[in-house]
This record gives C-alpha cells, structure tokens and sequence, in this order.
C-alpha cells in the first residue's frame, strides 16, 4: 500500500518536472531566437541591397537544409530529392499567390503543409525502404518534378515559370528596399521555424529519432513505433523544404524548373553534411558556405582572368567539391562539429 502511494505521487512529480523543462527549454530558445533578430536586424541595415539579397538567399537555404539536417542527422534516413519538396512549396505558394492573393504568412503555411503532404508519402516507403533503395526512390522524384512544369505548362507555366512578386508593406515608407523587406521575412521565418525545430529536437520526439537512428531493432524492441517516427521525420523535413522553396521564390521572384533542379537537391545534401548532420547550427555554416563561396570565388576568378562569363557557370559546382573535401579532411562531423570539438578542448585545458 505504502509503495503504491509514493508510486502515485512519483508519477505526477515526474510530469510536472517534465513539463518544467519543457517550458524553460522553450522559453530559451525563444529569448536565443530573439537575440539573433536583433543581431540581424542590426547586419541587416547597414548592407547594401546587393547584400541583402545575400541575407534573403542564404536565409531560405537554411530553412531547408535545416529540416534535411534533422531527417539525415537525427532519424538517420536519406534524402536526395529535398529540392523536389521545396519545388512544391514554390509553386503552391506561387499558384496561391496568383490566383487567391492571400497574405503572405497564410501562403507559407499552406505551402509548408502541402509540401509536408507530400513528404507524408514518401515518409511511407521510408517505413519501407532503406538505405539506397530510399536514396533512390527520393532522387527519381527529384528528377522528374521539374518536367511536369512542362507538362502543364497551362498551369506551372513551363520554362517561363510563374511570378512571385511581394512588395514592401505602405508603412516602411515608398522609399523602403525591397530586398531589405524579402531579408527580413526569410530571416524571421527562418528563425521561427529554427525555434520549433529546436523544440522538436529536444522533446520526446527528438530523443526518439536518435533511438532510431542509433539502433532501430533495439528502438522498436524499447515500444517505439518506429514507422510513425520515421514518416513524422519525413513529414517535418518536407515541411521545411517547403517553406525554403517559398522563400527563395520571395527573393528571386519567379517559380521556374530551373530554380528547382536536381543540383539543387546535391546542393541541399552538401550543405547539410559541410555544417555537420544532427546540428541546427550546422545548418547555418553549411547554407551560408552553399550561398557565398561559389559567387564570391565565382567573381574572383572573373576579376583576375581565370576564368570568362562563358566558363564561369562551372565554378560553382568546382567549389562545392573543394569545400566538402576541406572540411571533411579538416572536420569530419562538419563545421559545427569541428568548433564544438576545439570549445572542448580549451575548456579543458
């Protein structure tokens, strides 16, 4: 009798310590999320609009690179098709956007569901699939979703795609930059949604991601359902991708085939294993490098000779090889992975 008592009272002490750190997890990744928007914020208003344009790419990048750094870091599946999700969270919002003209906050959360939709399928064969039969059937969807821009060119509007064109709201005056405005709007969803992953992660759902990934015989043996947990992992990366692919239609303007091809998807891969797989800042370090290096590399080799505007569409590709060999012999758990490495090593001398 005595110990059913303390059983019971056990129970709910667990809970409401639970239910504590829960709180306080959240509440610092908000107030850490609130820090970065001012960091930005403060970045952002002494860059020209060149630079912000930058600022709004690298930001939509990171909205997908880091829901493919969570699929591939934490729940340890593969993905070669995530340029294909951010292909339907493009065009759906590019079609809401033109037809519906609905707000702006409300085509990115449709884009983002629809896209998770779709990522709910293929999160079914991943219950199925493994390793390169997963691989493959991602990288054939990859593949073949840019022709259907073709195929209904009625309604995806082919090469020519289809416009996506947001203004500066009438309040930050006439004058306002709008790449100014796209920075700010790709850099405030990419910190929400870094503060939900970051919550995900640290939840019951993230631990049992790792489980999964770790060991799954021993995961499922523990009474996890480690189908659900893998298509949930799908559903949430897809959902990123989704979001991403709206984003960058905001700064470049158009939804077209050749914003979503199938380098995209190796770009979006290499992004997330540069910044380390598992780490949301990794994410960060890898989008950034995925943006900048190849133009900045790109307008060197023009300014100094190497290379002519015909042969410079080459350098990019060149680049990314270089890096991910760099930082794979230097750091092999990516970028973050190497400075957590070395933050370690001092604090321990």
């Amino acid at each position: 009798m005595a110990s059913d008592v303390s059983e019971q009272i056990e129970v709910p002490a667990a809970q409401r310590r639970l239910a504590w750190l829960s709180r306080s997890t959240l509440a610092r990744h908000v107030l850490l999320a609130a820090g970065g928007a001012v960091v930005l914020y403060l970045i952002s208003v002494g860059l020209d609009p060149y630079r912000d344009y930058l600022m709004a790419q690298v930001a939509a990048m990171v909205v997908a690179v880091a829901g493919l750094t969570v699929l591939i870091g934490l729940s340890g599946q593969i993905s070669i098709g995530n340029g294909a999700f951010m292909a339907v969270g493009g065009y759906t919002g590019a079609l809401i956007f033109m037809h519906l003209h609905w707000p702006l906050g409300l085509i990115l959360v449709v884009a983002a569901v629809v896209a998770a939709a779709v990522g709910a399928v293929f999160g079914l064969a991943a219950a199925r699939l493994r390793g390169p039969y997963l691989a493959g059937a991602t990288l054939m969807f990859a593949v073949a979703l840019p022709f259907l821009a073709n195929q209904f060119s009625g309604v995806l509007g082919g090469d020519q795609g289809l416009g996506f064109f947001i203004t500066s709201p009438a309040f930050l005056g006439v004058n306002f930059s709008l790449q100014r405005w796209q920075a700010w709007v790709n850099c405030g969803v990419g910190l929400v949604v870094f503060v939900l992953l970051a919550n995900l992660t640290a939840s019951k759902v993230g631990r049992s991601w790792r489980a999964i990934r770790d060991d799954e015989i021993a995961a499922a043996l523990a009474g996890l359902n480690v189908a659900g947990y893998k298509i949930l992992a799908f559903i949430v990366s897809a959902a990123c991708a989704g979001l991403g692919g709206v984003l960058l239609a905001i700064y470049d303007g158009t939804v077209s085939p050749s914003l979503f091809t199938f380098g995209l998807s190796i770009q979006l891969l290499t992004a997330a294993v540069l910044g380390g797989l598992g780490s949301l800042a990794g994410a960060i370090w890898g989008a950034a490098l995925l943006v900048i290096v190849p133009i900045y590399l790109q307008d060197v080799a023009v300014s100094h000779g190497f290379a002519s505007q015909a042969t410079s569409a080459a350098i990019p590709t060149l680049a990314y090889g270089v890096v991910l060999i760099v930082v794979m012999l230097a750091f092999p758990r990516g970028i973050q992975g190497g400075l957590s490495r070395l933050v370690k090593k001092k604090g321990s001398l």
